[in-house]
């Protein structure tokens, strides 16, 4: 039996992010992406304000923070809380479905920085046997 079959027997979800017009792909995306995982691991250490989820999420622009937290806010996955201060507060946090999502890639991102050794090992034995 096949992979994607024993996942259907056993979990009998509606949607199947395999299938080309399912909803759930377009989620998985946001959460995968580079952008939407780094940002929803970044809130799983706490609530954050824009510019310290920027400087958080090293390398991101202004413009791709913004648009990732909007999808994330979409999905919800993240929620926002606009204070009625001046200057204009603005906070982001998981909602308990992002708490959720973020655990996971949390878990995923402590195993792959636990094995970047063995990762850097595998990129320069192929890279030497292809002469790159």
């Amino acid at each position: 039996m096949d992979t994607t079959q024993e996942r259907t027997e056993e979990q009998s979800f509606p949607y199947d992010v395999f299938a080309k017009a399912c909803p759930s792909r377009g989620t998985l995306e946001h959460v995968t992406g580079r952008w939407g995982g780094l940002t929803l691991c970044a809130l799983h250490e706490g609530s954050l304000r824009f510019n310290e989820l920027r400087r958080r999420v090293d390398g991101v622009s202004e413009k791709m923070l913004s648009q990732t937290l909007h999808a994330l806010e979409r999905d919800g996955l993240v929620h926002r809380e606009a204070q009625p201060t001046n200057p204009p507060r603005v906070d982001y946090e998981l909602t308990p479905l992002g708490h959720g999502v973020a655990e996971r890639l949390t878990g995923l991102v402590d195993f792959v920085e636990s094995r970047m050794d063995d990762v850097l090992t595998a990129r320069t034995r192929y890279d030497e046997t292809r002469g790159a």
